[in-house]
């Protein structure tokens, strides 16, 4: 028995799709159901329901699920408290860009107890971070949610907290505004200069709901694509056109040079939210997830750029 078996199958419980987990644990499709057979073979059961689609655990398989995520956990701990690594202490976060150059840096010395809990990113776009956290590469996922885009995760299966809320709005730069150079709603025949997220970001559906949904008509036309928020927000800020941006963006006087406009007419709120895997038993997660949780942390207010604290 390998215990790479037990990792491609929790993989495979995650994403539900052979050729998705395949990738993710970077070996061929055919290498990885051979892997996933041999297990099945050692344990004398059948976990995968190959009928389905997609990929779903038979009866057994949900049973083995938690015995597998469990045996990883002690072992992860075991390994560290024989070799007196670090890791024992140690925990992974998937978050997105914006939060991680922003919001994280004042939670985690709270988080941390002191030094006591350390600490690896895995840093990336919603996406990314989504199917990392899936796939057990990362012990707590931090993330923007809205709930006309929620994204993809089994909430059966996860834990949930709700860290604070932030408004996303258009910004132009200050000297743009004043000058007069640029008004909302702009016209057909003089339409204004959009900064907008990549059409497979998470951001570019809430802002596109946003200008769906909003009574007063847009014109505009796509000056600029990025995925990042910082691209767009140093864009705005030489004057390049509007770009729509959460009120984590100005944390620490960042970008102090916008201002919003538009009147609220295409302003859009979401969420900043915490997970962890109700089936992840290693004590220090559980620890973290209890500082994460602490009861009187206060949340960050609608429409506003103050600092988000634990």
């Amino acid at each position: 028995m390998d215990t790479r078996w037990f990792q491609d199958f929790v993989t495979l419980a995650e994403v539900q799709n052979f050729t998705r987990a395949a990738e993710m644990r970077n070996v061929s499709q055919a290498a990885f159901s051979r892997r996933i057979q041999a297990l099945e073979q050692w344990l004398g059961a059948k976990l995968i329901d190959r009928a389905a689609f997609p990929t779903r655990l038979t009866p057994a398989g949900e049973r083995f699920r938690k015995i597998a995520t469990g045996l990883l956990n002690q072992i992860a701990d075991a390994r560290a408290e024989i070799s007196d690594a670090p890791s024992r202490n140690h925990v992974r976060i998937a978050s997105t860009y914006a939060l991680v150059s922003t919001r994280l840096p004042i939670w985690w010395p709270q988080w941390s107890e002191e030094g006591g809990i350390t600490c690896s990113l895995e840093v990336g776009n919603v996406h990314d971070t989504v199917s990392a956290f899936n796939a057990g590469s990362a012990d707590i996922l931090i993330g923007f949610h809205q709930a006309a885009h929620p994204i993809q995760l089994d909430m059966t299966r996860f834990d949930r907290h709700e860290l604070g809320v932030e408004k996303v709005r258009p910004y132009v730069s200050r000297a743009l505004a004043e000058s007069g150079g640029l008004a909302l709603p702009g016209t057909s025949a003089k339409p204004v200069p959009l900064l907008m997220y990549s059409p497979s970001g998470y951001f570019a559906r809430v802002v596109d709901s946003a200008i769906e949904q909003s009574p007063q008509p847009l014109f505009g036309y796509r000056a600029f694509e990025a995925e990042m928020t910082d691209v767009l927000g140093d864009l705005a800020s030489q004057g390049m056109g509007i770009a729509w941006l959460p009120d984590s963006s100005f944390v620490s006087g960042r970008l102090a040079d916008l201002v919003p406009v538009g009147d609220g007419a295409w302003d859009v709120e979401v969420s900043i939210v915490a997970y962890r895997s109700r089936i992840n038993a290693r004590a220090v997660v559980g620890r973290l997830w209890e500082r994460i949780c602490a009861p009187g942390a206060r949340q960050v207010s609608v429409g506003t750029s103050s600092q988000l604290s634990p």
